[in-house]
């Protein structure tokens, strides 16, 4: 079970109503999160890199228009993260039915390098473990490499909630990668004047 191509899939469909305007547009080293968050994933082996948008759909398909992604609408972005998960995982088994995994990443962790990403993937190869997550000082959290054969544990996700119930109901099956940084991530206005 050796991922040989992969997708990322990247979640940008909130409505940020923790900061009150869409963070995804918020400016980050001369780039809007978005920007900066598809960049990296642009660096990467990962084909194709495809966003989930929702909320503020039109204002943000501006800011990538020029990058070389699929952008995925999830029209019921209101329900939480679980269909954003599920919207892309269902757009990456249309458009790419060759990929071994999907990479899932979120838009508001301003330090996701691609190197991390490769980790991940390195991980993946050297273990054969079905998913391969980050792991912070104090938790695990995303990008998470998931094998295709989670792909429909991930499309039966509901609600708010994200993948972390698969990957601890998984736990033989998970490897982990540092990420030191991994625990910043931006929810609110004090969250991003600390960043900056």
């Amino acid at each position: 079970m050796i991922v040989d191509s992969y997708a990322i899939v990247i979640l940008a469909a909130g409505s940020s109503s923790r900061m009150g305007r869409p963070k995804q547009l918020l400016p980050f080293y001369g780039k809007s999160l978005l920007e900066h968050t598809v960049d990296t994933a642009s660096e990467t082996d990962a084909n194709p890199v495809i966003v989930v948008l929702g909320a503020n759909a039109s204002l943000l398909e501006k800011e990538i228009s020029e990058k070389k992604v699929h952008i995925a609408e999830n029209t019921g972005w209101e329900e939480g993260m679980a269909s954003s998960v599920r919207c892309g995982i269902k757009t990456l088994v249309q458009i790419a039915p060759y990929a071994d995994a999907a990479i899932i990443m979120v838009c508001d962790q301003p330090f996701v390098s691609p190197a991390l990403l490769n980790d991940l993937v390195t991980a993946q190869k050297n273990t054969g473990k079905a998913i391969v997550t980050s792991r912070y000082e104090h938790a695990i959290g995303p990008p998470a490499l998931f094998h295709k054969t989670v792909f429909a544990e991930l499309l039966g996700l509901k609600g708010d909630a994200g993948a972390r119930k698969i990957i601890e109901q998984r736990g033989d099956d998970v490897a982990t990668v540092s990420f030191d940084k991994g625990e910043i991530d931006i929810d609110t206005e004090s969250d991003y004047r600390a960043l900056l």
